[in-house]
């Protein structure tokens, strides 16, 4: 209890639910952090080793995401604990178990995220009517497909490069984690005349300096296999994609792969956090010391999101699309320029940004973040 509840704070978690049902060996967890803006909107994570320490803090991401993003939803998060590779069958059973189990919790609508798709909600929104990243044929848009979070990042980095001493043409990036949202800012920056140099995924990390073929590796990740397994490139360990020297690094995998233990190793001049908490506090700081601009998360990777509220709401996929242009763009700006007006760093100004949209909510509610 003591470790959940050292995350606790004036602004959540308003409630934590475990559930468990052993007759579909179901083990899940599901953190509702804020809702004074409204219902909470967060993915259902699904992984053998998520913890329910790292749903506190992927649910406060999302408060703070949807609030930056000016979305009228809370934050939270919901994970089962499996391995999501099992048969097809028995991941449905279980998703939809656990949608059945958190049927009445009105303030949470499920969206994919690691581990699960818009196959996955399809089922959630089968069971209990209450999901987002929808496929097409139920009046969805399926985020993974159509890159929501990818394309928020290749706004955010042409935003952030006004900050920067180069340009996006020619720019060498690296891509740790080269899955649903890594794949599409691969696609989208390379498509403005960046240069793919390093991409890695659990199987390993390909890098060639003379850069990459993005739509190859596209269609590698498409029919199952690893970035490895590309004829070109140097094959390299997953891990060995923090070392690639480049001028624009981006996570879009696990929590805390940059940590203070390692962070001296990145070699970069622009990070862009497409993952939820890829790097840690520490980490973040050391790098702010090296001059490494760090865009934070919850503003970096909050297209996602933003599609998702939309589609929730009936929009279309170009009007979601320019909402995300519009608001990251705008975001990425007002927290830079923060940052280097007062001298802190962007997650400070970030921080700042979100929590006072989060607090004004909370004014305006009789029980402030329920």
């Amino acid at each position: 209890m003591e470790d959940i509840f050292r995350f606790a704070d004036e602004l959540g978690p308003a409630r934590i639910i475990h559930v468990h049902n052993p007759a579909v060996d179901l083990k899940g967890v599901l953190v509702v952090d804020n809702v004074a803006a409204g219902p909470s909107i967060g993915g259902l994570r699904m992984a053998p080793d998520v913890s329910t320490a790292e749903c506190i803090r992927l649910a406060r991401a999302m408060t703070l995401k949807n609030a930056a993003a000016g979305l009228a939803h809370g934050g939270g998060k919901s994970a089962l604990f499996a391995d999501p590779r099992m048969p097809p069958a028995q991941k449905e059973r279980l998703v939809r178990a656990f949608a059945c189990a958190l049927r009445d919790i009105e303030d949470y609508i499920f969206g994919p995220d690691m581990g699960t798709d818009e196959k996955c909600m399809a089922w959630v929104k089968d069971e209990i009517g209450r999901a987002v990243g929808l496929p097409r044929e139920i009046g969805g848009i399926p985020l993974d497909e159509v890159g929501a979070t990818g394309w928020g990042i290749r706004h955010v980095a042409h935003a952030a490069l006004r900050y920067r001493d180069f340009g996006i043409k020619g720019a060498r990036l690296a891509i740790q984690g080269f899955g649903a949202v890594g794949k599409h800012a691969a696609r989208f920056l390379s498509a403005d005349g960046a240069v793919l140099v390093a991409a890695s995924d659990s199987g390993g990390t390909l890098h060639d300096p003379q850069g990459l073929d993005v739509e190859a590796l596209i269609a590698l990740k498409a029919a199952g296999k690893s970035v490895r397994e590309h004829p070109g490139g140097r094959k390299l360990s997953a891990d060995a994609v923090i070392d690639v020297e480049c001028d624009i690094w981006i996570p879009a995998a696990r929590p805390d792969v940059i940590r203070e233990d390692n962070v001296e190793r990145l070699r970069t001049k622009l990070v862009i956090e497409g993952a939820n908490i890829p790097v840690t506090a520490g980490a973040e700081k050391a790098l702010h010391d090296k001059n490494v601009l760090c865009v934070p998360d919850f503003i970096a990777n909050a297209g996602g999101v933003i599609c998702a509220a939309m589609e929730y709401r009936g929009a279309t996929q170009p009007a979601a699309f320019a909402a995300i242009e519009e608001k990251l763009r705008a975001n990425t700006a007002e927290v830079l320029a923060r940052s280097k007006r007062e001298g802190i760093l962007p997650r400070a100004a970030a921080m700042a940004l979100a929590g006072e949209r989060v607090r004004r909510a909370m004014a305006l509610r009789r029980w402030g973040l329920y």
